[in-house]
This record gives structure tokens, sequence and C-alpha cells, in this order.
């Protein structure tokens, strides 16, 4: 089942900031100006994708372990192996998931999306993250709200500039879960090294993408009345648990797992 599946056509004239992810992920699923976009990135641009997905991977496996068996997934993007619902199904059958993208290539691979274990369920929403109450309640069809939901967006928050309010779309994402829930982000580090933030920030708005990066203090804003779990706000590959730390690494990715009061 998906929602909002209206079947919008793929403008192939103007890149996506979700296809210009898939290309530095090394997909297919991207067109030559997405390309176009990700081969005048800075290299830290690819390395930072990899350390997201691979947060990504070490968070839900955590949180599947924990006991979390309900996640939202806003910023889906092209399905890369392992999915999420993948990896949380792994650990626990039951689990349900409900993804959520705006792109139309990326309702296109619902499908794979979907294919879920018996036990558990999947189900993939097509809508924009500038209506997050809207992302809720059609989110309510699969997920249960009265029960701890894991609400994930990975590399989105630097597509959203302060001028649409990205704190009041979490905080309004937020208000949604019950306590015992957790949030889990990501964005772009303006603070980590600045020229490489400036460079990938202007290739990405040759393409007409905006690109929002933000320091550490900033990106503590969508935390505020949260309990940030340990290891605490830290850089993508800084961030592990119950699991032998990654090798360690340059990051321009800050990430944070956080626990609903």
């Amino acid at each position: 089942m998906t929602t909002g599946t209206s079947q919008p056509p793929i403008d192939t004239s103007r890149p996506h900031s979700a296809r210009v992810y898939d290309a530095l992920l090394g997909g297919k699923d991207n067109y030559p100006v997405d390309q176009a976009v990700a081969e005048h990135l800075p290299a830290e641009a690819k390395a930072g994708a990899f350390q997201n997905r691979a947060f990504m991977n070490r968070a839900t496996a955590w949180l599947a372990a924990e006991g979390v068996d309900q996640f939202l997934d806003i910023g889906t993007g092209i399905p890369t192996a392992p999915n999420l619902h993948q990896i949380a199904q792994a650990i626990d059958p039951a689990a349900r998931v409900v993804y959520c993208d705006n792109d139309p290539i990326v309702l296109r691979h619902a499908e794979a999306l979907l294919i879920s274990t018996p036990q558990g369920a999947t189900d993939y929403v097509h809508a924009d993250v500038l209506e997050p109450a809207a992302i809720v309640e059609a989110a309510r069809k699969v997920l249960d709200f009265d029960r701890p939901v894991a609400l994930s967006l990975l590399g989105l928050l630097h597509f959203l500039p302060d001028d649409v309010d990205p704190v009041g779309i979490v905080r309004t994402l937020r208000a949604g879960l019950c306590p015992g829930s957790y949030v889990v982000l990501s964005q772009g580090a303006s603070d980590v090294n600045p020229e490489r933030g400036e460079q990938g920030a202007a290739e990405y708005g040759k393409g007409g993408i905006r690109l929002a990066l933000r320091t550490k203090a900033e990106f503590s804003l969508f935390f505020e009345g949260l309990d940030i779990v340990e290891p605490g706000l830290v850089t993508a590959p800084e961030w592990f648990r119950d699991t032998p730390a990654p090798a360690p690494e340059l990051s321009g990715v800050y990430v944070a797992v956080a626990r609903i009061p």
C-alpha cells in the first residue's frame, strides 16, 4: 500500500537532492543533471553520503535491539540495500516501517520498499516534509502512535533552509509521538570544514538546490526538550552503540539519537 500515489512526472531537466545522493552512493537511479551536481561536489560530500548511510544502519539496529518496533523514515531516498526495514526486521521480524519521500522516482521504487516480513509491515507515503501533520496522519494507517516510534530524518535537514522553519517541522512531527519514542537526525556541518561547505553549497545552488549547512550549536536546537543518548551529538563515524567502533575518519555530518521523555 502506498499513500498519495498520483504518479507525478519525473522532471529530468532539474536535479533532485535524492537523486544526487543516489549518485554519490554510486547508484543507477539518477540522471545526467544529478550526476553533474554530484561530480562537482567536493570529495567530502561523497564520504558524507556513505557515513550518513552507515549511521542509519547502526542507529536502526540499536533501536531495534532496544525494543523499538515502529519506524517513520522521512526523506527515504532511492532504495539502497540494506534498507531501514531490512535492518529492523532482521532483528525484530514484526517491526513496522513507514517511508516518506517527495521524489517521484522514489515512488516508482516503492514496491522494493514494501517487501516486508510476513510478521511485520511496510508502507510508503508520497508526501513533502513541509506538510508534517499530513505525514503523521498518513503514517497512522500502519503505525500505532500510542506506542514508541523511531522518527528519522537523515540527509534531509540540510536541504531545509531556515525560512521553511525546519525546527518547527521537526517539532510538529515529534508532537505526534508518545514518550519513549526516539528522534534520529543527521545534518551537514558548516563549522567542520567551512571552505568545503561553501563549495558544496555553491555547486548545489547551481542546480537550483538550496543547501543549509549548520553549526553544531544550531543542530542542537532540533533536540530541545529531548534526552540525547550516548555518545551524544557527534559526527557520523563517532556514533556507535554496542558494536565495534567504526574506523576513525573526518566527517562533515553531525548526527544524534534522542529519546522523548
